[in-house]
């Protein structure tokens, strides 16, 4: 019998990890942080245009860059806590996979249609959605921080 409970030891829970494939969760670690650093790169884009060329507009290009760098902030934000494996990151990364699709969508159609930058982002988009909503990469940030009971 354990100590801690009535329990035979043989019978104690398995570890939070285990039934989780954690090639599953390596994915959508990588697909995050890859995520995190190409928004990031754009920022920087961004930032170099608007010190070397002249934009039709200041307001409008300081802008595109504040909102860029909040969208740099919040997906580093998601993927370290992903890696982490913090409950909300879920979420986080979901919402942000949802505006990566609708980018997507923008990418395949109109008068500057780039349908390859439209496949680079919905296929990563796809993959994160379909893999956080597996039931066990869910269990596994469902998880990540409770305590063991005793």
């Amino acid at each position: 019998m354990n100590q801690s409970s009535d329990r035979p030891a043989s019978a104690e829970e398995p570890p939070a990890d285990q039934g989780v494939p954690r090639a599953a969760l390596a994915i959508v670690n990588v697909l995050l942080v890859l995520e995190a650093l190409a928004v990031a790169g754009v920022l920087v884009w961004l930032v170099v245009d608007l010190l070397t060329l002249a934009p039709s507009s200041y307001a409008t290009a300081v802008a595109l860059i504040v909102l860029v760098a909040i969208g740099a902030v919040f997906t580093a934000a998601v993927a370290v806590a992903s890696i982490r494996r913090a409950g909300w990151s879920r979420a986080g990364a979901i919402v942000w996979q949802v505006l990566q699709v609708s980018v997507a969508a923008g990418a395949f159609q109109g008068l500057f249609a780039r349908p390859d930058i439209g496949w680079a982002l919905l296929i990563p988009a796809i993959v994160v959605v379909v893999l956080m909503l597996a039931p066990s990469v869910r269990r596994a940030y469902g998880n990540a921080g409770a305590a063991p009971e005793h």
